[in-house]
């Protein structure tokens, strides 16, 4: 099966070694390939004869500028993937990403779906948690000299390697025409995944935990974690942090 992933870094890389592996023709297209979603520039050449089209990209920004990102990037990779052909589209976004307006990046991830919902294309949407890899750097973004400021938001963090896994088994199945949502076995606040990793890693800042500090936040109740039905899988966050 030909398919062309759309995002070539933490996850895409690794759904192309997934299919690579399992024996399909995959490759892997981003800027760095000469692609760019926003003009439309390599775009044709990158869907050319490709029966999945899988979308991992990300925008380069949070904040306002995010919404015009996925309105141009998703329109104009619809209209190649459909006048090249492409029988399915799988896209990969976030769990409870509907339920926090606040985070305009969210909102415009939110719009990502949609577009790609009302699209010619039969879909798939993966949703996952939080990644594990995507820890340590929310806790940079509140950092304060030694104080880490975290709110108490529930997180449900899986690893990279399930997500692009699942990403995977999907692409190669029939369309979902709906949404999938993955996560990890566990559920922990962000103040306490922010002191289970500061211990392990021998880090001496300290966590002090502000309803108000980060983008998660804006994240009222369980929203990020996994729903009921929800595929849970990979390791424990403890155990990925011993082998990572």
């Amino acid at each position: 099966m030909k398919i062309a992933v759309i995002g070539t870094g933490l996850i895409g890389s690794q759904v192309v070694s997934d299919l690579t592996t399992a024996g399909h023709d995959a490759a892997g297209h981003s800027r760095s390939t000469g692609l760019d979603l926003l003009t439309g520039e390599g775009l044709d050449d990158a869907v050319r004869d490709a029966e999945v089209v899988v979308d991992v990209t990300n925008s380069p920004t949070f904040d306002e500028a995010s919404l015009d990102f996925f309105r141009t990037s998703v329109t104009n990779l619809l209209a190649a993937a459909n006048a090249a052909g492409t029988g399915h589209i799988v896209t990969l976004s976030i769990v409870g990403v509907d339920q926090v307006p606040g985070l305009v990046y969210y909102r415009a991830k939110t719009l990502q779906e949609d577009l790609v919902k009302a699209g010619p294309i039969p879909y798939s949407i993966v949703r996952a948690t939080q990644f594990m890899e995507f820890i340590p750097a929310a806790m940079d973004w509140t950092t304060e000299g030694d104080e880490v400021r975290l709110s108490a938001t529930p997180i449900q963090p899986i690893s990279s390697a399930e997500v692009a896994a699942e990403v995977a088994r999907v692409a190669t199945g029939a369309p979902l025409r709906g949404t999938r949502n993955i996560g990890g076995p566990d559920v922990f606040t962000l103040d306490e995944l922010g002191r289970i990793t500061l211990e392990a890693t021998g880090d001496h800042r300290h966590v002090v935990t502000d309803p108000s500090a980060g983008l998660f936040a804006q994240a009222k109740g369980d929203v990020l974690t996994a729903p009921e039905g929800a595929h849970l899988t990979g390791p424990h966050y403890r155990d990925w942090l011993r082998s990572h």
